[in-house]
């Protein structure tokens, strides 16, 4: 069976959609934190079971039967080196063949904050000698089109990259690579996969792509790295969690979100999805 970690969140959904259609759902345990809230798994026949990265006993029951396991990282900013071991203690006390990470890009080298727990999460995968494949995926496109109204309301894009350049890649590329590393019939162990989409741009490109589509005026409003995390804060953001993302741009400003191997899309043997096609569908769902 192939496990699911974070199963009903953005990603895990869409791994989950992208296995079912080589894997029978039935041979899928979506491991999700409230499996009451996981409807929309069960009923495409999934297994859901209750795992709490934070209730090490859920998680042992949890991997039961689990040969190949996905690790979605934690969306607890601060928690997440904890909360990994004790997926990864249980992964190996439940004899997973496989464990994927889900990890940064060059998160062994990054200065970024968002870097800091996935460098020592990757050194305790190696130290629990699972078989392990790591998935260092790059900046989510959608990290910047969920924001699209309101960038038209305000006609303008605001952050603190400069003009540092994002190789971005849809979610949905992201997640269609995780299925395929799962369903492998090959031997990846051992495998660091560093992940981004084929072209990069910037800020004002993006600012200048929602413009082109949308034939409404739009900027990009380049802040200083504290400004953007007041902005962030402002809007609702908590503070720490506001204040990595403005330290991403920063890092973006320095080339660290930037990455043109095109090792993703030689992993999906296709193109990864556009800007341009990102923010159509975008501007199609606003």
């Amino acid at each position: 069976m192939i496990g699911i970690t974070g199963a009903n969140g953005q990603l895990g959904r869409l791994v989950i959609k992208a296995l079912l259609n080589t894997v029978p759902a039935n041979e899928i345990v979506a491991a999700v934190r409230n499996p009451e809230s996981a409807d929309n798994l069960k009923a495409l026949g999934v297994q859901v079971r209750k795992a709490d990265y934070s209730q090490p006993d859920t998680l042992t029951t949890a991997f039961d039967g689990v040969s190949k396991l996905l690790l979605i990282s934690s969306s607890e900013v601060g928690q997440r080196v904890p909360q990994h071991r004790a997926v990864i203690d249980a992964a190996k006390a439940a004899g997973v063949k496989l464990l994927a990470y889900t990890s940064i890009l060059n998160a062994d080298s990054s200065p970024m904050i968002l870097a800091q727990e996935h460098k020592p999460t990757e050194a305790l995968i190696a130290e629990s000698a699972i078989p392990a494949v790591i998935l260092r995926n790059g900046w989510y496109t959608e990290n910047y089109t969920q924001s699209i109204a309101a960038v038209l309301e305000h006609g303008a894009v605001a952050g603190c990259a400069g003009e540092g350049r994002f190789s971005t890649a849809a979610r949905a590329d992201y997640a269609e690579a995780a299925a395929i590393v799962l369903t492998s019939t090959q031997s990846l162990a051992g495998n660091v996969y560093e992940l981004a989409g084929d072209n990069s741009f910037t800020l004002a490109e993006y600012a200048a792509e929602i413009a082109r589509q949308s034939g409404k005026a739009v900027g990009y409003h380049n802040m200083s790295e504290t400004g953007f995390s007041e902005m962030l804060q402002g809007i609702g953001l908590p503070a720490g969690f506001a204040g990595a993302l403005a330290d991403a741009e920063t890092g973006a400003s320095n080339g660290w979100l930037e990455n043109n191997n095109k090792t993703l899309s030689a992993l999906l043997g296709r193109p990864t999805i556009t800007l341009a096609e990102s923010v159509k569908a975008a501007l199609a769902a606003h």
